[in-house]
């Protein structure tokens, strides 16, 4: 399997704004929860993973694009 041949096939995850508003709704959650994590937490390397979590759910809030772009 190619680098993309994975985008095509998660096409049906953008064709419906309500589900994609759905998913971008629970990664938002999601974002909250570790940012708190982030606020009450002592230790680093929890602060690390929450920061690195932050990053993953935040990347995929763009795969819409992604997704769209391949098809252009």
């Amino acid at each position: 399997m190619s680098d993309k041949d994975y985008l095509p096939k998660l096409k049906v995850l953008v064709s419906s704004q309500a589900s994609w508003d759905a998913f971008t709704d629970m990664l938002d959650a999601h974002v909250e929860l570790m940012r708190r994590k982030m606020e009450q937490t002592d230790v680093v390397t929890d602060l690390y993973r929450a920061q690195g979590a932050i990053a993953a759910l935040r990347q995929l809030k763009y795969l819409k694009d992604e997704i769209l772009n391949v098809h252009k």
